[in-house]
């Protein structure tokens, strides 16, 4: 029997606890009380913030520096292409099948498995924090950026997503913002009035064509997407006001607020931003969690989706077992044999890592 057999067997347990209890954004209580008695039955000390789950390693020494382990235990509702019950855990040989279990149970467990691992090591080259956390798939203020706070300074965050275990060095970021066009009523059958649908034409063709200059090889250039517009009452009446939503996918060369000034000053509508709080990350491939990976034969890519990588200012990397392609399906699954591989991979990633 391999060493890390017995954590295996925990984990899957653990995670088919997690699916068989619905654990929506906002609304984890249950998953959060299955966490902490999971913890309780192995006499592991930790602390709950709402529904975030935080422990550390027994022999925490104050100096050395501090690895994150973090993934989250909410999930989105399940939607009408499930033929099986979102909330039942099916295991079908080498699939487990339900809600969450690939995003992000699986790596949930596993970066739990791995924490057990360590957590009684003597003498370990850092300290471990443990963070099961809440509302990740609303990027809630409820979630990770809630205990930041309680965590203090961190050296490394390792997050916890289904990467096939790969490394997402860099990840984009996120910037919604809401533009307004004015113009003036009118009567559509007289020449009268300032059509707001026009004036706001010109601002959505700029952004449509433009091109900012910093391009990332790992994410691409920044993205600008018009995804919802809004304008008139009726069809004779000229519309005065246009508004329209602009959806913004950031690389890692510029900053939220950055972005904003340049596109405030190119449009002539009014332009708001929802918030600046999801910016795009990247760590440096020098970096030895790197290239333990690369010698693990990990490969090295930028992850086009959100995590709350965005809500930490700290170096990080997304990696863990599952697919991406797999988030927020109908029959959402994960292989068993994923988190097998999970665990270990995780386990020799922080091997004698030296920050």
């Amino acid at each position: 029997m391999k060493a890390t057999e017995p954590l295996f067997r925990q984990a899957v347990s653990l995670l088919k606890q997690l699916i068989a209890t619905p654990s929506f954004s906002r609304e984890e209580s249950g998953t959060a009380d299955i966490i902490s008695r999971f913890f309780s039955d192995r006499s592991i000390p930790h602390t709950r913030y709402g529904h975030n789950i935080l422990s550390s390693n027994l022999h925490f020494r104050e100096g050395l520096p501090v690895i994150l382990l973090n993934s989250h235990h909410d999930t989105v509702k399940p939607n009408s292409g499930w033929t099986l019950d979102p909330f039942a855990p099916t295991e079908a040989g080498d699939k487990l099948t339900g809600l969450g279990s690939n995003d992000a149970g699986g790596p949930l467990v596993s970066l739990i498995a791995t924490f057990l691992h360590y957590y009684d090591s003597p003498d370990l080259p850092y300290n471990l924090v443990l963070a099961a956390t809440a509302e990740e798939e609303i990027s809630g203020a409820g979630g990770i950026a809630s205990v930041l706070p309680q965590i203090g300074d961190i050296d490394l965050g390792i997050i916890g997503e289904p990467t096939g275990m790969h490394l997402a060095i860099a990840e984009r970021g996120l910037m919604v913002l809401d533009c307004e066009a004015k113009g003036k009523s009118g009567h559509a059958a007289r020449n009268e009035g300032i059509n707001a649908i026009y004036e706001a034409l010109p601002d959505i063709e700029w952004f449509r064509t433009w091109q900012f200059d910093k391009v990332s090889d790992m994410l691409g250039p920044v993205k600008m997407t018009v995804s919802q517009i809004q304008a008139g009452t009726q069809h004779n009446v000229v519309p005065d006001i246009c508004t329209f939503v602009v959806d913004v996918r950031v690389n890692e060369y510029y900053s939220n607020q950055q972005l904003f000034e340049i596109i405030d000053s190119h449009t002539r509508c009014q332009v708001k931003a929802r918030s600046f709080r999801l910016n795009s990350s990247r760590i440096d491939t020098s970096h030895p969690v790197v290239v333990r990976g690369k010698s693990l034969g990990r490969n090295c890519y930028g992850s086009p989706t959100l995590s709350d990588q965005a809500l930490i200012p700290y170096p990080t990397i997304k990696i863990g077992p599952g697919e991406s392609a797999r988030s927020h399906t109908a029959d959402e699954y994960i292989l068993l044999s994923e988190i097998e591989q999970g665990i270990d991979l995780y386990i020799a990633l922080l091997h004698d890592l030296k920050l």
